[in-house]
């Protein structure tokens, strides 16, 4: 089993496929690490097709469930950290909020990345995202989402409080979601606003770079 069909079929979302062809590999001596950064590669292919109108989100979510698949396979051969190489990415959707496919996407696509996701879930408070942090100290990235115009004020309450915390110097915030715009994301003070969730992980890439 080569590596280059591992990246294809991760790229073509071959769920049932991809843990044994990852297996193979192993067993023929394939280091877990070169593996892993094969299928990180195959997800960067599929992003790019995705913003492109190449592919759309169902054919995005089994290439992300294909690739989470083959990680499961190499997890025990990687040493701890090596699945979130990148660093840790707190993500959520803020207070009064409920929708939840906008965010598990991003958080799929982070994972394909080389991030490690910390999901704190649907309509989570302030107080949450902050003692998320504090929990978790080593965090690159926060991560927050409104889908509905009426949730706007949660968004930018977030933010605000993020960037009252002392820690604030040491992470990204990141906000996206169907109503947000660049213009809010500046007025807001949020570093980074992307439109999709191929978009979110490559930006995520480039901050933490």
């Amino acid at each position: 089993m080569t590596l280059q069909e591992i990246n294809t079929l991760v790229i073509n979302g071959k769920t049932r496929v991809v843990p044994t062809a990852v297996q193979e590999a192993l067993d023929e001596g394939i280091a877990a690490p070169e593996i892993l950064e094969t299928m990180i590669a195959a997800m960067d292919v599929v992003g790019e097709r995705f913003k492109n109108n190449e592919i759309f989100v169902p054919e995005m979510l089994v290439s992300a469930k294909a690739m989470k698949k083959g990680v499961e396979v190499l997890k025990p051969h990687l040493t701890s950290g090596e699945t979130g190489a990148l660093g840790k990415v707190i993500i959520g959707t803020v207070a009064g909020d409920l929708h939840d496919i906008g965010k598990n996407l991003v958080a799929m696509m982070m994972e394909s990345a080389g991030f490690e996701v910390v999901d704190l879930g649907v309509d989570v408070p302030v107080e949450r995202f902050l003692a998320a942090y504090e929990e978790n100290p080593d965090t690159r990235i926060i991560g927050c989402s409104a889908l509905l115009t009426t949730t706007m004020p949660a968004l930018e309450a977030t933010v605000a409080a993020i960037n009252a915390a002392p820690w604030r110097d040491k992470v990204k915030v990141m906000v996206g979601g169907a109503p947000i715009t660049q213009a809010f994301a500046d007025k807001i003070g949020a570093d980074a606003y992307t439109t999709d969730a191929a978009s979110a992980a490559k930006r995520a890439k480039e901050l933490v770079a």
